[in-house]
């Protein structure tokens, strides 16, 4: 059996600019294996036997509508993945049960229902090889009928081709307002398949925020909300890609899960003209800073960035680069962009700080002032630069923010509701006159 990466995918970063040649983003990432139940479901199962099967209770009334379901995969279905869900379809009344069981087993596995109520998705990945048998129970409008459905299925052998991917997500850490999530793939994955993936991808946030998932190629994949998350929010970020077909015969390996917080806002916005930057917390502006940015040989990117790793101290390393590179440590290094864009202490740029720019494309700041900022952000802060010689290339770093948010939608494989793609914010309006507020993603986790 063929298994590609169970890990994080690594980028190399081209050196371009700043002073490093090191690829690993460090502090970035963690992949975290586990099933995040899924929550807040209309009809789920429990651990008790399966119902048998049976057809409306009780006839309908002159006037009340009959009760039609349909469920899939059809009874017989044989080799199917082990992402598999048991879909619905149906129409007067509501899924008021769902139980999946395995031959041989008496307890029902865990699951929910997505919040659409067009499928069941269980908890845990199905395990291969095996048959499952699903009882899908509508109940009337009256509360009174119920038709049930049953059907069993079999998934299939373990691949031969499976492959990990990268999530860019630490369980239990804080992360900043403009954290898009971010997932990697290796090989990339076509066009054909992103939608399947992104149905997978759950994501559900407390208090509820709507999103969307954007490719930004088939390598690396990004969820942002419309504006920046709310600070305090509790996100939720599962996976549930083993078995998924990654196309080419490839299938992911496993299911991964991460729960996160989002800390107070900080925003640092860079202008090249005054060689400041303005920091702002909880949009308070707390400390102006004087900064060097690139040289006109190696200048800085203008555009929306966020903080994508946070390292004490590193080294950069660019003398495989040829006549010119140098090796040097740094301290309160905080990556920006793969190209090697980097905020971090130059205490041998103090003088031309505030002055004149004089790096290889990095922000430098004083050693004081590096160390008090690196003390207040987090992965995912947001970092604006504004009046270089050079716009930000998107896909160069996590530039979700980078593009307006029309533009973002058109990234997703998936239909996006109208009301949320084509969101704006809201302006205060009378009490008399409340909003509306977005439909939800098209892949939330259920109960998002």
């Amino acid at each position: 059996m063929a298994v590609r990466r169970r890990g994080l995918v690594a980028r190399r970063p081209a050196n371009r600019s700043c002073e490093r040649d090191d690829p690993r983003p460090s502090g970035l990432a963690v992949l975290l294996v586990g099933a995040l139940v899924l929550g807040g479901a209309a009809a789920c199962t429990g651990e008790s036997a399966a119902p048998a099967p049976q057809q409306s209770q009780a006839a309908p009334n002159a006037g009340q509508k009959p009760i039609t379901l349909a469920v899939t995969p059809k009874s017989g279905a044989k080799n199917l993945p082990v992402s598999a869900e048991v879909a619905l379809a149906y129409s007067g009344g509501w899924v008021s049960s769902v139980a999946v069981t395995k031959a041989g087993s008496s307890r029902a596995v865990k699951g929910s229902m997505r919040p659409d109520l067009t499928s069941w998705v269980p908890a845990q990945p199905l395990e291969y090889g095996s048959t499952y048998t699903a009882n899908v129970t509508v109940t009337a409008d009256d509360g009174v009928r119920t038709q049930t459905r049953r059907t069993t299925f079999s998934t299939m052998s373990r691949p031969g081709r499976q492959t990990g991917y990268g999530m860019y997500l630490f369980g239990g850490q804080t992360y900043g307002v403009g954290l898009p999530i971010v997932l990697e793939f290796d090989p990339p994955i076509p066009p054909s398949a992103r939608a399947g993936v992104e149905r997978r991808l759950f994501v559900k946030s407390t208090p509820a925020q709507p999103g969307v998932w954007h490719w930004a190629s088939g390598s690396q994949v990004w969820y942002r909300p419309p504006e920046y998350w709310k600070p305090g929010t509790v996100v939720s970020m599962r996976a549930a890609l083993k078995g998924v077909p990654f196309g080419g015969g490839w299938y992911g390996d496993t299911d991964k899960s991460a729960t996160v917080t989002i800390g107070r806002k900080i925003v640092m916005n860079v202008d090249n003209k005054t060689k400041q930057m303005s920091v702002y917390r909880d949009d308070k502006l707390v400390r102006r800073i004087p900064v060097s940015l690139g040289k006109p040989s190696t200048p800085s990117s203008s555009g929306s960035m966020v903080v994508m790793s946070h390292d004490y101290t590193t080294v950069f390393d660019t003398t495989r680069e040829g006549p010119g590179g140098y090796r040097v440590q740094v301290s309160y290094a905080m990556r920006l962009t793969w190209g090697g864009e980097f905020i971090h202490a130059a205490p041998w740029s103090v003088g031309d700080q505030g002055v004149r720019n004089v790096s290889h494309g990095c922000v430098n700041m004083s050693m004081g002032n590096a160390a008090w900022l690196f003390g207040i952000t987090h992965i995912g802060d947001l970092v604006n630069v504004k009046g270089t010689e050079v716009r930000l290339v998107n896909g160069n770093g996590w530039t979700a923010w980078n593009v307006s948010w029309p533009e973002f939608v058109k990234g997703s494989a998936l239909p996006v509701p109208a009301e949320l793609a084509n969101w704006a914010p809201v302006t205060a309006k009378p009490a008399s006159a409340p909003t509306k507020a977005p439909a939800a993603a098209p892949s939330p986790s259920p109960g998002g």
